[in-house]
């Protein structure tokens, strides 16, 4: 089991003296870094010249929906995958096992994941040269904070059908009404305005005696 070992070192060296420099640029946030690209330009050679074959398999794969700031679909994917790093030579390996994380408002989460774990494994096994953060994604989306659990509309409205006083009609209405206004349902807050007035005016036509 000497020869993978052998040939992983060599690659290593070899990265030692080419290295990867950081060419490209986060579009949002402004900081350097190297594409998915630059690895497989340098390292491919050198997995040939040293008779190194990197053979990927996924174990798991989770995905996440989630919103930008603007509104639009933002999807969020994580893959854990091993890469065998077989020896041409005799065919002895080793296994090497990482998680890769992306998003992407399209289809190219998955993809973008799957880079990052080929590119993390790299940069750790060979210990390719490399300076200041490591952030690997050319786009740095912004995904909007997590949405609060929807509101219980309903049991606020037999709540408030319920209500034996003017006063518990209005602290039930008052929270509901709250929260149809910041999530901007407008047709909620019409029918729970409009359920409040029905029920206040019986308050009235019956001087707060319970309904």
């Amino acid at each position: 089991m000497t020869t993978v070992y052998k040939a992983i070192a060599n690659v290593t060296a070899a990265m030692a003296k080419a290295g990867i420099s950081k060419d490209r640029k986060n579009q949002q946030q402004g900081y350097s870094f190297r594409g998915i690209d630059d690895v497989y330009n340098v390292l491919s050679g050198m997995l040939a010249e040293y008779g190194l074959c990197i053979i990927p398999r996924i174990l798991s794969r989770t995905c996440q929906e989630r919103s930008t700031k603007s509104g639009s679909v933002l999807f969020y994917v994580t893959v854990e995958a091993e890469y065998d790093l077989i020896s041409a030579e005799d065919g002895s390996k080793h296994t090497a096992r990482v998680f890769g994380e992306a998003m992407d408002s399209a289809d190219k989460a998955t993809n973008k994941a799957m880079s990052a774990a080929y590119k993390y494994m790299a940069f750790q096994t060979f210990a390719i040269p490399t300076e200041g953060d490591n952030d690997a994604d050319a786009h740095t989306p912004q995904p909007a904070p997590v949405k609060p659990e929807p509101y219980d509309y309903t049991a606020a409205l037999d709540a408030m059908a319920d209500a034996v006083s003017e006063a518990q009609l209005k602290a039930i209405f008052a929270p509901a009404w709250q929260r149809a206004k910041k999530d901007i349902d407008r047709p909620m807050m019409e029918t729970l305005k409009g359920s409040y007035d029905a029920y206040k005016a019986k308050f009235a036509a019956t001087e707060g005696k319970t309904i």
